[in-house]
């Protein structure tokens, strides 16, 4: 690798996005270099759903056969580490890893994903991606009918509750303390059978991450099989903003329609830009991702 250090296009993130913004670009007969660092947020995740042709395969099985598939691609290029540092230079950017060394190209695509921050509960950490799940269509087929719960307060405990008791009609919302839904909301949640607890919650019992009982600091408890939660995020990478890329209020990377960012010759894509979180749209947008990156490159160059 060390005499190859020039590309068109670098993509920090080797993924589900990541890997397919570089089979486009690998087809666009672009010189591509992959910087990964191997550890994806959906880690504890045991299987993958609603991805046509995957379904209930492992993240890892899918991951390994899309990098296999890009490998074919003789001009996409793979360097295990740590992206580190960003620069722009005359004719593009710079990419510094935590190896100290030093990759150039002209367009950039970010697909470093998010990382979830944990709340201060035992056993949550142990659960999440397992039986603390995020979206109903990637894992609410899975535990449809089951006791289930929603960790959440307000709009999204309000929110949550009406789209879960699409999947199970034995469902619990738990506020984890005082109760802010309007008075309206509360109302129309009881109308349908959906309990409300306050108390608040100790730790989460679990056997290899499947929950068995909520045990709250009262000391009650409730068995309950899943617990549908919305855990606060920051960006993986932090490069995209020392470059000068927007983020949103919500704290994702702000992009267009055809995933640019705010920073010309910058594209991100993936979790990192939308609440979106599933395999298949990761896929798709950066499949747009490295199409567009090559567009840009090729209008500019003709």
């Amino acid at each position: 690798m060390k005499d190859y250090k020039h590309f068109d296009i670098i993509i920090i993130g080797g993924s589900y996005s990541g890997l397919a913004a570089g089979m486009a670009l690998g087809r666009a007969l672009r010189k591509v270099l992959i910087i990964d660092s191997g550890k994806p947020c959906n880690k504890q995740t045991p299987h993958s759903h609603n991805f046509i042709t995957q379904d209930g395969k492992t993240p890892k099985e899918i991951a390994l056969l899309a990098k296999q598939q890009v490998q074919t691609y003789n001009t996409v290029k793979f360097f295990n580490g740590l992206a580190t540092k960003g620069a722009k230079t005359e004719k593009g950017f710079e990419i510094s890893t935590s190896s100290s060394e030093t990759f150039t190209a002209k367009k950039l695509i970010f697909a470093t994903g998010i990382k979830d921050i944990m709340p201060d509960i035992a056993g949550y950490a142990e659960c999440w991606g397992i039986s603390v799940i995020h979206c109903p269509y990637c894992h609410g087929y899975e535990v449809r009918n089951a006791r289930t719960g929603i960790l959440g307060n307000g709009e999204y405990g309000f929110e949550f509750s009406v789209l879960i008791s699409n999947w199970t009609k034995d469902l619990t919302l738990f506020t984890n303390g005082t109760c802010t839904l309007t008075a309206e909301q509360t109302a129309k949640i009881k109308s349908h059978r959906i309990q409300i607890v306050e108390t608040e919650i100790e730790r989460l019992e679990h056997i290899d991450g499947h929950l068995q009982k909520i045990i709250f600091k009262d000391g009650t408890t409730s068995s309950i099989k899943a617990l549908y939660a919305r855990s606060p995020f920051e960006q993986h990478c932090a490069i995209p903003e020392t470059l000068g890329c927007e983020l949103t209020e919500e704290g994702y990377i702000k992009t267009d329609a055809f995933q640019a960012t705010t920073v010309r010759g910058i594209f991100a894509c993936g979790d990192n830009t939308t609440r979106m979180r599933s395999v298949a749209n990761a896929v798709a947008m950066g499949t747009a991702a490295g199409a567009m990156a090559n567009k840009e490159i090729v209008f500019e160059e003709f």
